[in-house]
């Protein structure tokens, strides 16, 4: 039995002189929906909380995973990478190796754990999709929520490493910083919401996912700096990438140097097409979540 999902209903008059009628139309593939959603807030708290405690939970260490994970892999990426960067041919960093690395691995961690989350929400939530109405849009929107509570703890391993190096910030780091911020929100709610509506139906994208993200960190500019790459054609391409755009933010909000606006501009795009295409994708397979999930 098919219900009719994702409609609105508008009450206008059908001339001066007549009473009121409804006029029953789907809403646009390309909107958000911000009032329904906004209407169902409470279901933001209820979805992100549970990831949250799911996530730590039987963990001995619990939040603090996501403050060792980072420190991690700034030990070992320093120790390898620092030398090869300074060899490279590219203009050396103004900021220490560590600083450097993690003003773009904690924006990396937060778009990679929301994409593969917001990827996978819709079918790990399949029992509750199937017993009420809601708005769909709730169950990505808040798999990125949780990355942004990871994304603060990881912020605040961020403070102290650059009290520990002595790097000041320029004054641009505070609409920088909540720029990148913002454009990697974008980038994962978009290309996460575009993901969970395919994983839906096809469920090879759960295996796509976690192999893409690998690909996608070795071309983003999380282990070296945007310098080393001598080629114009190919920093456009990389620009491609929406997490270029705010690795690059991040980083001149440390730095006090100006980024490449062609390439800031082309992430930035990037960004809003990606999320025009989610919302799109997921508008249009939205009325079968129920039967496929």
């Amino acid at each position: 039995m098919k219900f009719v999902k994702n409609i609105r209903i508008m009450k206008a008059p059908l001339s001066e002189n007549t009473d009121n009628y409804s006029l029953i139309k789907p809403v646009s593939n390309f909107s958000l929906n911000l009032k329904e959603v906004w209407e169902y807030r409470e279901l933001f708290y209820f979805f992100a909380w549970r990831d949250i405690k799911v996530k730590y939970k039987q963990t001995v260490l619990g939040v603090m995973w996501a403050v060792l994970q980072p420190l991690v892999m700034i030990l070992i990426f320093s120790l390898v990478f620092t030398r090869l960067i300074n060899n490279a041919g590219g203009a050396p960093l103004d900021i220490p190796y560590p600083v450097f690395f993690l003003s773009g691995l904690m924006l990396w961690n937060m778009f990679s754990s929301g994409l593969s989350h917001a990827g996978d929400s819709m079918v790990a939530n399949s029992n509750i999709i199937k017993k009420i109405y809601f708005p769909r849009l709730i169950i990505p929107m808040s798999a990125i929520i949780v990355t942004v509570f990871d994304f603060l703890i990881t912020f605040s391993l961020f403070i102290i490493l650059l009290f520990v190096y002595k790097v000041t910030p320029s004054l641009s780091v505070l609409f920088l910083m909540p720029a990148a911020l913002i454009l990697t929100v974008v980038t994962s709610l978009g290309i996460g919401t575009f993901m969970s509506a395919l994983n839906v139906k096809y469920r090879d994208f759960r295996y796509v996912l976690p192999f893409m993200i690998q690909i996608l960190l070795f071309i983003s500019p999380v282990i070296y700096p945007v310098t080393i790459v001598k080629s114009e054609w190919y920093k456009y391409l990389i620009s491609l990438n929406p997490m270029t755009g705010a690795i690059m933010l991040s980083r001149s909000g440390i730095t006090g140097e100006t980024p490449d606006l062609y390439m800031l501009l082309i992430s930035v795009a990037s960004a809003i097409f990606w999320l025009l295409l989610g919302v799109y994708t997921f508008r249009k397979t939205e009325s079968y979540f129920a039967d496929l999930a």
